[in-house]
């Protein structure tokens, strides 16, 4: 089993995130959704008021390591973790209708999928429909 460290992110890994987000998006066919650069992950994420929360997963000796060997389980345990630290009472994962695999880890391990619990649904505003909203 591959070693796993777990560990904040720093500024300098903003380009690595980056190509993680673009690899996510390309399994999950959704490519023409990343619209963010470096410089933006830079100013989310390290400006005087970051936006989000960052851990990196380094996977050692190599990434490539086959499914199935614990290291989601890991990284959703950390982040876990790290919430109950700043004081949030809860956390939320996103995950397509697709992704069985992924569904079926995070209900292993205790996650409510409001979709059937509550009957909840995500939406997003962008591009046009958020500049008709402020006007602009």
């Amino acid at each position: 089993m591959a070693s796993v460290l777990i560990r904040e992110a720093k500024e300098g890994d903003c380009g690595n995130i980056l190509r993680l987000i673009r690899e996510l998006a390309e399994y999950e066919k959704l490519s023409d959704q990343v619209k963010i650069s470096e410089e933006a992950l830079r100013a989310d994420g390290f400006g005087e008021n970051p936006f989000y929360h960052c851990l990196v997963a380094e996977i050692l000796p190599a990434p490539g390591e086959p499914q199935g060997h614990g290291i989601g389980s890991k990284i959703i345990k950390k982040v876990a973790e790290v919430a109950l630290d700043k004081g949030c009472s809860q956390f939320r994962l996103s995950v397509l209708d697709w992704n069985k695999r992924a569904m079926d880890l995070y209900k292993a391990l205790g996650a409510q999928d409001l979709t059937e619990a509550e009957g909840w649904h995500s939406f997003r505003f962008e591009g046009e429909a958020m500049r008709e909203l402020a006007g602009k």
